[in-house]
């Protein structure tokens, strides 16, 4: 008997709809930068589709190969697969299924290239980071920020399958923008991932260390986000928007600095959350301005 997806009311739990609905988003900023104009409503529609699909299979598939630590914490212990909610073949079946059909509708109405970058994306999540790095390096979530970038230049890759450096650039800001973020969060849930035995960096190097990684990542992180305008790809709101939301997210790191502390570390997560939607927004605006 072929197993059911999971019940509705398990789905946000299971495919962790708002960061996949935040990667989706910055999938068609990628496609986006790449477009010289006109962009097509059903194009962006299918790559919308697309990665969402993926990246749901990919948070599927993590909750899987998690779902032994996820029991040990608080914070995560009743997701659905870890508190036995769902049956991991049925996750199993539902992640397998969701990625076949993103890479057939990415390949049919976008490109062979949208394909490969959305399956990398899922493959540096599921296996690199989950899978390997996580449990064994505090670095994990720097190679894992990979993942981010995949979605980016899915959507870069659906306007130019070449290498296109718009896309490129924003990937790269999403690649240093997943440290301070993840850091932060961290740091806020570090008796968590402690009791868990998970070697994230505030709790093998501690509160305070990770704190100065998470200033010293988001200077090179503001610093990145200005080549969009420093290469001539963005204009003037995208540049006033990218300094003042740097400058009061590093004014945030430096407090983070100076008290270390859960309380602190949640209001940096959330205002990394508010920093990546700033510049993802002002690309779309300033589209909409040409």
């Amino acid at each position: 008997m072929i197993p059911a997806f999971p019940p509705a009311s398990a789905l946000p739990g299971v495919f962790k709809l708002r960061i996949c609905s935040l990667i989706t988003v910055s999938a068609v900023v990628g496609m986006v930068a790449a477009s010289s104009g006109g962009l097509s409503a059903g194009r962006a529609a299918a790559l919308a589709a697309s990665t969402m699909l993926a990246s749901s299979a990919a948070a599927s598939l993590n909750h899987l190969f998690d779902r032994d630590v996820d029991s040990m914490m608080t914070r995560t212990r009743l997701r659905p697969v870890a508190s036995a909610c769902v049956r991991p073949g049925v996750v199993a079946f539902s992640a397998l299924s969701l990625l076949a059909v993103s890479m057939a509708l990415s390949a049919v109405a976008l490109n062979l290239m949208v394909s490969l970058h959305l399956a990398l994306g899922v493959f540096v999540y599921v296996v690199v980071y989950t899978a390997w790095l996580k449990r064994r390096s505090s670095l994990n979530v720097v190679v894992g920020g990979l993942a981010g970038t995949f979605a980016v230049l899915a959507g870069g890759a659906s306007e130019a399958p070449g290498l296109c450096a718009p896309p490129l650039v924003l990937g790269l800001v999403m690649f240093l923008w997943t440290p301070p973020h993840f850091w932060s969060f961290a740091i806020l849930n570090r008796e968590d991932y402690a009791r868990a035995g998970l070697p994230m960096l505030p709790v093998t190097r501690g509160p305070a260390a990770a704190a100065r990684f998470v200033l010293l990542s988001s200077v090179l992180l503001v610093g990145a986000s200005l080549l969009p305008w420093l290469m001539g790809f963005q204009g003037p709101v995208y540049l006033a928007v990218a300094a003042l939301s740097g400058t009061a997210f590093l004014a945030l790191n430096t407090w983070l600095v100076i008290d270390p502390s859960p309380r602190v570390a949640r209001v940096n997560f959330r205002a990394s959350m508010a920093h990546l939607g700033c510049l993802l927004a002002s690309v779309a605006v300033e589209a909409a301005l040409l």
